[in-house]
């Protein structure tokens, strides 16, 4: 049983991307709270888990790590189409799902940035440039603090979780302290999540 999408609900998928890709200062993974929030929160279309899986996925896939909206559209479309057993339909919906997803997340934020960027390269001496630069970091900054603690949710149960929230707090800790590469961690964190250690 499929998930009963209407034109609308595709739209509003889009336009809803649409929206975050004009807000996403510091890359799209700074709207993850609010894609949450309309994906699993108020849509229902996406559970806590498929939304974290996405999101852990693709940022440990090569690539671009705006990846996990096409994850996240895919899902979409697949459980809309009534899960990947349904066959052809389910998996054209999961395509519908990417191509919505990832055109809203791209092309604002594109269209922007390019008229942007060649308008503060030209008045880049301007005050209200600079700071408006200077200004940007810490927005990055608490928007990036906010899709970590939504992303630590899933952990909510310390006596079932605590092995993740040990391993994060050694990570941290060494790479506060020594100069070891974050991404040695980050291949440490996914060989002890492979071996069941986790």
């Amino acid at each position: 049983m499929g998930l009963p999408l209407s034109p609308q609900d595709w739209f509003d998928l889009f336009l809803h991307f649409a929206v975050l890709s004009l807000m996403g200062i510091g890359g799209a993974i700074t709207t993850a709270p609010e894609m949450h929030r309309f994906l699993v929160t108020e849509k229902n279309w996406l559970t806590d888990s498929s939304f974290s899986s996405s999101i852990a996925l693709a940022q440990s896939a090569p690539g671009p790590n705006v990846l996990f909206v096409a994850l996240m559209g895919w899902q979409v479309g697949i459980n809309a189409g009534g899960g990947l057993s349904a066959g052809a339909p389910a998996w054209w919906l999961g395509l519908l799902g990417i191509l919505l997803t990832m055109l809203g997340i791209m092309l604002p934020s594109s269209i922007l940035t390019y008229k942007a960027t060649k308008w503060a390269h030209v008045n880049r001496n301007l005050t209200s440039v600079q700071a408006f630069k200077s200004g940007m970091a810490p927005i990055v900054i608490g928007l990036l603090v906010s899709t970590g603690w939504l992303l630590s949710a899933a952990h909510r149960d310390f006596a079932q979780d605590w092995k993740v929230w040990l391993v994060t707090a050694v990570a941290t800790g060494v790479m506060l302290r020594t100069s070891i590469h974050l991404m040695w961690l980050i291949a440490a964190g996914g060989i002890l999540g492979a071996a069941g250690l986790l």
